[in-house]
């Protein structure tokens, strides 16, 4: 079966992540993407090595394997959008496309003609989305930034890292771009829900994301919590300010995560342990009392925890089905048989030879399931295949494009 957007088209004039992410998620789900690159560079990420993608031989090619990671199932053209004629083409495709996604600096689109208002004229349908760090509005819309700022500007960083007072104590930043991810994974759900307006009422919109509008919603509860006590929240390690016990214990070997989310849990918990009478104990029976009391109880688990294995914990712990879990490398993520059953890895064939390993999409459709089309694409592959079999220009008009290094 086609996948369920393989009827939408996609003009992707986004680079780096947040907007190539969106523009992925929409390419796994069957939609054509078409990504305009710069001539001769393409998306800064092509260079973000290394790693890079291996070729046949298991040498490295140009291909950064930051690249892959987000561009695959798309069809990358060349176009310099910069110059006049590049801004005509980019009208052309727009004309011929159902989404656009953009995340150039405020204003910069306009200034070519090429902002939403400029190509609603030519394509009423047309769902325009921007990503930029602070949105189209308000006294920061202008400025750049980084997911690196947002994390510290929205909130995160001031709940992530370890308690004040312990060792390491401070600020921590997420180990991945997640302000971009996170923007992408929303852009890609407003652009779903916009195709299904349009389809209902033939009428394309605006959409307009900020990466600091994202973040602050990402903190979820903990923001919440605050808006409604006024009490601004703290930096918990690996502990968790609502649940107790959960966070991350040392076994005699190593470490593991003990997740107890509720009463029954922790009963059978101390059973295993145990020491039963613990969680009955008044201090420990209820998350209330535990969170009330929870520096008399972490060390008693944490002494106990020592006693065994982390291999012999988590088999009795799974067997009394108490939430619990390894801290894996991501060699050891690969190596987990439930993530070897569910396929995460890919492996798509490479236009340089080798393959290019990618991570598997996490959604799983009945009837539509994604599929692996196209591997990160070599620069300008498609400039052929759009420019003349999408927009009509003739072979001489291409070659007059490449001399004027348009394309």
């Amino acid at each position: 079966m086609p996948g369920p957007l393989s009827h939408i088209r996609v003009l992707d004039l986004s680079r780096v992540l947040a907007g190539p992410w969106a523009a992925q998620n929409l390419a796994d789900l069957g939609a054509e993407v078409i990504k305009v690159e710069r001539p001769g560079a393409g998306d800064d990420t092509r260079g973000w090595g290394p790693p890079y993608i291996k070729d046949g031989e298991g040498k490295d090619t140009p291909e950064a394997a930051y690249y892959a990671s987000v561009n695959r199932n798309k069809k990358s053209v060349t176009l310099d959008i910069g110059k006049p004629e590049g801004q005509a083409i980019v009208r052309e495709l727009a004309a011929k496309c159902d989404v656009l996604i953009e995340n150039y600096k405020l204003g910069t689109l306009k200034r070519y003609g090429l902002g939403y208002e400029d190509l609603k004229g030519l394509n009423p349908k047309l769902i325009y989305c921007s990503v930029t760090g602070f949105g189209q509005d308000g006294p920061y819309a202008p400025r750049p930034g980084y997911d690196f700022i947002f994390q510290g500007m929205g909130g995160l960083m001031s709940i992530t890292g370890e308690r004040d007072g312990e060792i390491g104590a401070g600020p921590m930043k997420v180990g991945i771009a997640i302000t971009d991810v996170l923007t992408g994974m929303y852009a890609s759900l407003a652009i779903s829900a916009a195709i299904t307006h349009t389809e209902r009422t033939g009428q394309g919109q605006y959409i307009d994301l900020a990466l600091l509008d994202t973040i602050v919603a990402f903190n979820a509860n903990q923001v919440v919590s605050y808006l409604a006590s006024g009490n601004i929240p703290q930096r918990w390690g690996n502990a968790h300010p609502q649940v107790v016990p959960y966070e991350v214990f040392a076994t005699s070997d190593g470490h593991l995560i003990l997740a107890v989310g509720n009463d029954g849990q922790h009963a059978r918990f101390w059973k295993v342990a145990g020491r039963p009478e613990l969680a009955e104990d008044p201090l420990f029976k209820t998350n209330s009392q535990r969170i009330l009391n929870r520096k008399a109880l972490i060390p008693l688990i944490a002494e106990v925890m020592k006693t065994r294995t982390k291999k012999d914990w988590l088999e009795l712990l799974e067997a009394a089905t108490v939430p619990c879990g390894p801290i894996n490398n991501m060699k050891e993520v690969f190596e987990d048989p439930q993530v070897q059953h569910r396929g995460l890895r890919v492996d798509m064939p490479h236009a340089l030879g080798g393959i290019a390993p990618v991570v598997a999409s996490p959604m799983r459709f009945s009837e539509t399931p994604v599929e692996y089309r196209i591997s990160p694409p070599l620069l300008g592959a498609y400039n052929e295949e759009i420019y003349q079999g999408l927009l009509g220009k003739s072979a001489d008009e291409l070659q007059k494009l490449k001399a004027k290094g348009i394309v």
